[in-house]
């Protein structure tokens, strides 16, 4: 960005330097500098990051945008009333200001790789920007924006929330030409409450929505079945049993390889082998081809991009141990009913023992025990050897599979910790590992311990 559109976009005040220079790298991380580029400091509850504005320059800032003055000659100062709100409408302006066109993605489960799988797809024809990582919110969505150069043609954008109005901000900053709604799942409750409220608050999306845009939805799911129109703007729907918009059939699991199915396009259709297990997985594929479409790929081009899909650490990554021969199911970025659930589908179709590691589920409102009592239930009834339970709730989702194992081997631990010091006396070679839990529980130590 130029200094003058950093300037016209946050309403501030150039204080120092030249009106016209660039600005080619925006952070919030003072150690990060390093580049050159703009530090912007922002407040927390713990911390004034003002107070790091002489570390940012020693690093290699070139420019700054403060509330309070500041005064470096040789450097970039331009004035704001408020930091953050100037990250977010520095983004906004940027966005509004570049030729490139933008895919929205959000839902309550597979946010990420329903993102990835439609950068696969996209990225068969165009040049794609794509959120990294799970920077999805209002701090990251503004990151990743910046992220933008003159040889990006489209932006895969993936726009999470946890409360009413945020999608609204959200959908301010990317403006999305074409909206994707996964599905409505039991994501936030504790400040949604419903999902008739998660919707609500999912559907903020379409608030910035283009004129001329694209909505395209999961038809299998009992709350967006109900979008029939948005600005005159008809969804385009996907599903396995809703057959009336691109629906996929022949689905057939090839076990830790993936998943392989038969899409649907009207007239037409294609066989596709997506390469992470997982029926969900599915979903995705049908989302990146409804994508596709609307962006002029052909079914050539969707079952390439489909098929070159490559998993994220955290998120249904799978690592070989050769030394100790155990295969390890790395999803513990994050955690929800539907998303163990489709975890512990997946691990039934691995070789050897299957052990489920599972962690404590966040954010799940006044229904948490009973959710994750469940989940045990769940568990205890599928093709699963030995289920581990950690964490407070999880003691909940031990006992209600202990209820229903019929002498299925369960376990439980109080902490993460007991977890650990107990892991090489309770992983066998030849096992294979599926380890999950929500971010907080800090199940990615597990992992790192089990790849070693």
């Amino acid at each position: 960005m130029k200094v003058y559109e950093i300037v016209e976009g946050t309403q501030g005040i150039l204080v120092l330097g030249n009106k016209d220079d660039e600005i080619n790298f925006f952070s919030q991380d003072s150690r990060q500098m390093t580049n050159g580029g703009m530090y912007i400091p922002l407040k927390g509850e713990r911390f004034d990051g003002h107070n790091f504005i002489e570390s940012a320059f020693q690093t290699g800032a070139q420019a700054i945008i403060s509330e309070k003055d500041v005064n470096y000659e040789d450097k970039i100062v331009i004035k704001v009333k408020d930091t953050y709100q100037a990250l977010k409408d520095m983004a906004s302006y940027l966005r509004n200001h570049r030729p490139v066109k933008v895919v929205g993605v959000t839902g309550s489960v597979g946010k990420t790789s329903t993102k990835e799988m439609i950068a696969a797809v996209l990225g068969q024809k165009y040049n794609v920007l794509k959120t990294q990582g799970n920077f999805n919110n209002e701090l990251g969505l503004p990151l990743t924006v910046f992220g933008l150069r003159a040889e990006h043609q489209i932006a895969v954008l993936e726009m999470g929330i946890s409360d009413f109005g945020e999608m609204h901000r959200l959908a301010k900053i990317a403006r999305p030409d074409t909206c994707v709604i996964t599905n409505i799942g039991l994501c936030h409750l504790e400040f949604l409450k419903s999902r008739d409220g998660i919707l609500k608050a999912k559907t903020e999306i379409f608030d910035f929505l283009k004129e001329d845009g694209h909505i395209i939805l999961n038809g299998d799911d009992d709350k967006l079945i109900t979008v029939t129109d948005v600005k005159g703007i008809k969804p385009v729907f996907f599903g396995v049993e809703n057959k009336n918009g691109i629906w996929a059939d022949e689905i057939e699991s090839r076990g830790l390889k993936g998943i392989e199915c038969r899409i649907h396009v009207k007239d037409e259709s294609f066989k596709v082998l997506v390469p992470i297990p997982g029926r969900h997985m599915v979903y995705n594929a049908l989302a990146g081809t409804a994508v596709g479409l609307t962006y002029g790929l052909t079914l050539d081009e969707i079952k390439a991009g489909i098929e070159s899909l490559q998993s994220l650490s955290g998120r249904f990554h799978i690592l070989e141990n050769e030394k100790k021969n155990i295969t390890v199911i790395d999803d513990c970025y994050n955690a929800n009913p539907v998303s163990m659930k489709a975890s512990l589908e997946v691990l039934q179709d691995a070789l050897g023992r299957k052990v489920a590691l599972l962690g404590d589920m966040g954010e799940l409102g006044k229904n948490e025990v009973e959710m994750h009592r469940e989940v045990g239930r769940f568990a205890a009834e599928k093709d699963i050897d030995v289920i581990v339970c950690t964490g407070t709730l999880c003691k909940e989702m031990a006992e209600a599979a202990k209820e229903v194992s019929n002498g299925k081997k369960v376990l439980y631990f109080e902490n993460r910790e007991a977890l650990e010091d107990a892991l090489d006396e309770l992983i066998l070679p030849g096992d294979s590992i599926l380890v999950k839990a929500s971010h907080f529980m800090q199940f990615e130590k597990i992992v790192k311990k089990l790849a070693e």
